[in-house]
């Protein structure tokens, strides 16, 4: 009986363990949302991995669409290709922060976790203008010290209601998810990028956004920033101090 209790007490606090690193509502690592108010027919479409050789071509789409996003930026991208940065903010996209090396954060030292956030604060910043408010962790896994450094940063921790398995699906499997994940308040995830790749192919992701667009216009969707989305201060170009 006390060895069975044993085994169900790792397993519980195993359990525990995994949702606080994963689940989209944990808040035991470090503040989170995954969703916004409910009550207006208003969503967020968000973009990670970004800027590539490629964002060029969605700033273009949804300029047409008249749409504003969120591009959570990866800082090796941001300094790599600073003039795309630039032009996503000067465009009137909203910037996160997606660390400056996309690595784990997961089973990392705190001091880790603060440089990772730091170093793509001051990427995004030189390159755009204006510190991000907002924090999404690679691969959505949080750590310890991430509260912390969330809180330093002055950033709030964004997690996703659905996420498109762009990197490995088709446009129309793409497509479909994100449609059938929509509803008000919900923040969708997508890529502009591939992780650390350079020049990554993301036309599937592009096709899937121009498929989803009209979709939602006619739902009677309004897309905003995920600020504007969560009745945040509006993010602006200029830069904090």
């Amino acid at each position: 009986m006390i060895l069975e209790a044993g085994y169900a007490g790792a397993a519980a606090a195993a359990g525990l363990m995994a949702y606080a690193v994963r689940g989209r509502s944990a808040r035991l690592l470090a503040p989170s949302v995954w969703h916004g108010p409910r009550n207006e027919k208003r969503l967020a479409l968000t973009f990670d991995d970004g800027p590539s050789e490629s964002t060029g071509e969605l700033l273009d789409l949804l300029e047409a669409a008249g749409v504003r996003c969120t591009f959570f930026q990866i800082g090796r991208h941001a300094e790599r290709l600073s003039e795309i940065t630039a032009e996503v903010a000067r465009r009137g996209h909203e910037i996160g922060n997606h660390t400056y090396s996309h690595s784990p954060l997961y089973l990392r030292h705190r001091q880790f976790i603060e440089n990772e956030v730091a170093l793509c604060q001051a990427a995004v910043e030189r390159a755009s203008g204006s510190r991000p408010v907002l924090f999404r962790a690679p691969y959505g896994c949080r750590w310890f010290g991430l509260r912390e450094a969330q809180q330093r940063h002055g950033v709030m921790g964004v997690m996703w209601t659905a996420i498109g398995q762009d990197w490995n699906q088709g446009s129309r499997q793409v497509y479909r998810r994100m449609k059938r994940a929509a509803g008000p308040g919900a923040i969708l995830c997508l890529h502009d990028g591939r992780e650390l790749k350079p020049k990554p192919d993301i036309r599937n992701t592009i096709e899937a956004v121009r498929r989803l667009l009209p979709e939602l216009r006619d739902q009677g969707y309004h897309l905003v920033t995920v600020s504007e989305l969560l009745c945040r201060k509006p993010h602006s170009t200029a830069s904090s101090a």
